[in-house]
Parts: C-alpha cells; structure tokens; sequence
C-alpha cells in the first residue's frame, strides 16, 4: 500500500429540504386547512478517527464528498426525512486543516474520536407553520437551507513513540530493520527512504513503536526536501533517537545541522528527549570510534559516556538502545499521565512500561 500522508478535499454536508404547500382535502370536511409538512433536515460531514488505517490513500482516489440532501416536506404533515451523514474515516494522528493550510481546524489522536465538521442545512418550513386565526389558508413556505461547503487540508502525523532522525544515509533504515520485523528499502545512496517507515520493536518484556523519517537536509525547516512534512511525524513522538554517521569526517557538523532544523521548525521537537548515538562503528576501529565520540559529545555538551555507539549492520548495541528508548519512553508516559491527571484527563489506554 502506497503511503500518503497528506490529501485535499472538498467536503459538503446536505441542504435541508423544501416545506411544503398543501391543503387537506377530504369528503364531509368543510374546513380542511393547510397541512404541509416541514422539510427534512440535510444531513453531516463527520470525520471519524478509525482503527487499522496508517495512510491517507483513500483520499487519493476520491476527493468529494457530499451529504445527503433532506427530502422534502409532504401533505397531511409529514415531515420530510433528514439526508444521510456521511464520514470520513482517517488514521490516528489526522489533522484537519483549512484551505490556508495553516489553520488546524481538529486534531484527530484517538480512536473513536469524532467530529461535526459541518453541519447540514435545516429542514424548510411548510405552510401549515404560517396558519393564524387571520389567515387560514396560507401559501406561504420556506425552502431548506444550504447546507456548508469548503476545502479541506488532511495531513497525517504518525503517532509513534520513539522516532529516528539523522541525516540521509545515516544508517536510520538501517536501524529499523535491525531492531523491528519492518523492512523499509535500504541502499548504499541518499534519500533512500522517501516515506515514513513504522517498526515494532520488542526488548526484553517491552515493546514500542519506532517511526523513521527520510534524512533531513539544509532547509528541512523551511520546506525544503519537504522537510516540514517529514519533521511533523516525529512531532509527537515522547524521545528522539539521533542517528550520527560515524563514517563522515565532520561529525559535530552533522549533529549541528539537524538540531538546527527542529529548532527552526519548532513544535517542541528541539525541546524532546534525545539519545545521541553513533552509526556505522562497524567500519571504524576503536581508536576512530573514541576520536568520533569525543567530537560528537562536544558538540551536543555532553559526556562522551552519553554518546552510544551503534551498527545497525552488525548489531552491535542494538539492544542497549533500545533499553536507553524504553526507559526515556517510560519517563516520559508518566510524565504525561501526571500531566493529564493533573488537567484531570487522564486517557485510558495509554503505554505503559
């Protein structure tokens, strides 16, 4: 299945139907009267978080939808019956953006979490509404209202707990492969991966879900590579796993760009927990290894000791990672149940460590 994470669309809930104009006419009935019925009310455009959907491909092949229209109102005061809603079921981590592609108009992050995004037109009046003891036989009706239309901007923010980010060719698929069943495409050349990948991890008792993005380049922030895209899938993931090719000469440099890019994008992603780990030790020996380290730990202020050193061809400290992601992963859920308990939201459902 093709992975798209991003798709415009026209939405359009119902118009309400017409009231009616009619007049009861029946045999040894002098005075009938009207008895035209109201309209019936045009139906909704709901938007539905469902499970088992990861992309936004659907969208893809369809870009209209439309709410069914409220039937019209009938003699002897019937009431015309409402249109049919209609809805849009997409994958966790949705956003339903304007036609500005700025304004978020709902944050989709739960299953089962649904929304009114436009309601359908109410239902005409008939003429039976309009009877006064002065004019009792009224031809006067109101026809449905519109129903709301517009644009609309769905763009996909994967969910995971842990996220891979790097610059291309860092060993980021590399990695996934290693330590998940996935099986992203991998080869010796840039910009390999060109879609977000999703793995299942499992260490030890735990497992947790890793997302790994295509390399981020000079202008990531800025759109460039699309950069801004590719930053929004780790924008709510709870620690980051900064992947450094060992291999390269400038190391710090390679660290500094990408946390340039987060901090310029924003979204608290600068802000995330980070494990810093060097790729590719495989192919250095252990003295290059201490020199790249050293490099790489006075670039991020830390100790060399923070700094893991990682293959993901080899798997050599493969595991002791992802033991460091489970336990920052840990800290960060309660920090969020605190939080949420706090606020007194606390959601059902969440990880637990």
């Amino acid at each position: 299945m093709k992975f798209l994470d991003e798709a415009k669309v026209f939405v359009k809930s119902g118009d309400g139907g017409s009231g009616c104009m009619s007049f009861r006419r029946e045999k040894y009935i002098e005075f009938g009267g009207p008895d035209g019925g109201d309209g019936g009310r045009g139906g909704d455009v709901i938007i539905e978080c469902a499970d088992g959907l990861n992309t936004l491909i659907d969208f893809r092949y369809q870009q209209h939808f439309k709410a069914g229209r409220g039937n019209h109102g009938m003699g002897k005061n019937r009431t015309g019956a409402g249109g049919k809603d209609i809805v849009l079921k997409v994958p966790v981590g949705t956003q339903i953006l304007d036609d500005d592609k700025e304004t978020v108009l709902a944050d989709m992050t739960r299953v089962g979490q649904r929304i009114v995004l436009l309601k359908g037109g109410d239902g005409g009046l008939g003429n039976a509404r309009f009877k006064t003891s002065t004019n009792q036989a009224p031809r006067k009706t109101i026809p449905g209202f519109p129903g709301e239309e517009r644009w609309i901007w769905l763009r996909l923010k994967l969910i995971a707990d842990a996220g891979l980010v790097g610059l291309p060719n860092a060993g980021k698929s590399t990695f996934l492969a290693a330590s998940s069943r996935a099986k992203p495409k991998i080869a010796g050349y840039p910009f390999t991966t060109l879609h977000p990948n999703l793995g299942v991890v499992m260490v030890d008792q735990w497992s947790f879900v890793l997302a790994d993005i295509p390399g981020l380049i000079e202008g990531a922030s800025e759109g460039a590579g699309l950069g801004t895209r590719f930053l929004g899938h780790i924008e709510r993931c709870r620690v980051l796993l900064h992947l450094v090719d060992g291999t390269q000469e400038n190391v710090a440099e390679a660290y500094r760009q990408v946390r340039h890019e987060m901090k310029a994008y924003g979204g608290g992603l600068a802000d995330k927990t980070e494990i810093l780990a060097l790729n590719k030790c495989d192919a250095l020996t252990d003295d290059e290894i201490k020199a790249q380290r050293k490099k790489l730990a006075r670039a991020a202020k830390c100790k060399m000791a923070d700094v893991m050193v990682v293959s993901g061809v080899s798997g050599k400290g493969v595991p002791e990672v992802l033991r460091a992601l489970v336990a920052e992963i840990g800290d960060a859920t309660v920090a969020e149940k605190t939080a949420d308990a706090d606020e007194g939201t606390t959601e059902e459902g969440a990880w637990r460590p």
